[in-house]
């Protein structure tokens, strides 16, 4: 059975931060992912984990001065200081929440920057992260995010960019976070990439050795709303996704229409039975 995460930076944003955790719960996800828990202690998070039988998915690696527009330091020529310094603080967060999936955010380059630089720079900077976290057992995660909408000039922005980087980096603990959403605005033909990424069927001309999605995201499209509320056919992918056995997990990373409980309901076939129903 799919197994979901829910979202904690964007679904239960009516909540503080760590109230988020029981709701969560409460609507049956088995686990839990966001974008940055560095604001808060890991030990105060691990107690909600622990408290409410969550697992923690997934969080990203610090992405820079995000509130200055910074959105990710592995592609930034200059910022490997920072970048692995940020490295450093996730593998303690990572640690101490049992987290096995970390995401590095490439970022957007300044204008100007040379394109072969900022190659080079995005290589070096995810291969030495990889190396370390290998040791500790996490999957470094890369995610292609759309440019065309939700941030411009981002680095990283196609999965068909990302499947290729994976051959390039070379490292055997490296997959690509793939999110729908973002899929669909940039490429779309979803169902044959997933059977690409999880299948080792071959496509794009690549060899395919190894599954090369460790992670998945959902949203609809267009406005990036819960699945269904768009053109994006979930109930086929989500049996496609159960058709080549992916047992990674589902982030939902959307933007609730209303309340999150008020959309969940494409969510009840998938919650956790061994939750209470949630309350009419």
């Amino acid at each position: 059975m799919l197994k979901f995460a829910a979202n904690l930076t964007f679904l239960f944003a009516d909540r503080p931060f760590l109230d988020r955790f029981a709701a969560a719960a409460q609507a049956g996800f088995a686990g839990v992912e966001y974008l940055f828990p560095y604001d808060v202690a890991a030990e105060e998070i691990r107690a909600r984990l622990t408290a409410h039988d969550l697992t923690q998915a997934l969080f990203n690696l610090p992405a820079g001065d995000w509130a200055g527009g910074e959105r990710g330091l592995a592609a930034l020529p200059g910022r490997e200081a920072d970048f692995r310094a940020g490295l450093d603080l996730a593998r303690r967060y990572a640690a101490a929440l049992g987290c096995t999936r970390l995401h590095a955010m490439a970022g957007i380059p300044p204008a100007g920057a040379d394109p072969a630089a900022v190659r080079a720079t995005y290589l070096a900077n995810i291969r030495h992260a990889a190396r370390v976290l290998a040791a500790d057992g996490i999957t470094l995660m890369i995610e292609p995010i759309n440019s065309r909408i939700d941030m411009p000039g981002y680095w990283l922005d196609s999965p068909r960019a990302a499947f290729a980087l994976l051959d390039a980096i070379g490292e055997a603990n490296v997959r690509v976070q793939y999110d729908l959403y973002h899929a669909q605005i940039m490429e779309g033909d979803l169902a044959r990439t997933l059977e690409y990424g999880l299948a080792r069927t071959l496509e794009y001309g690549l060899a395919g050795a190894a599954p090369r999605i460790g992670h998945l995201q959902v949203a609809d499209n267009p406005g990036r709303g819960e699945p269904g509320s768009g053109e994006i056919a979930y109930p086929f992918l989500f049996a496609t996704l159960e058709r080549l056995g992916y047992n990674g997990w589902i982030g939902c990373e959307y933007k609730p229409a209303a309340s999150t409980e008020a959309g969940l309901g494409w969510f009840a076939p998938y919650r956790r039975r061994d939750r209470p129903p949630l309350p009419a």
